[in-house]
């Protein structure tokens, strides 16, 4: 039975390791930047997230604070939701 538990735990371990990095992050900022034809968001701090292709615009503004959830596909930060932050 103790043959069985230590590599079903090491192989659970390392699976639950891999769900957590893929998980998207969330990041809030203020608008640099909007181009809804290249479908770009950059923000105050210079990242640059790229907004699904069916993205609705919500109202965006440059200079509105907002909350992007994102993940790094490569080296391109693809949105997968903007949200307005309310002060």
């Amino acid at each position: 039975m103790r043959a069985f538990m230590l590599p079903a735990a090491i192989i659970l371990s390392l699976g639950s390791a891999s769900l957590a990095m893929a998980a998207p992050t969330t990041t809030d900022g203020v608008i640099k930047s909007l181009d809804m034809k290249t479908h770009t968001i950059t923000l105050a701090d210079g990242t640059a997230y790229m907004l699904p292709k069916g993205f609705k615009d919500p109202g965006l503004k440059v200079g509105e604070k907002v909350a992007v959830v994102w993940d790094l596909k490569g080296k391109i930060h693809e949105a997968s939701a903007v949200s307005i932050v309310k002060s």
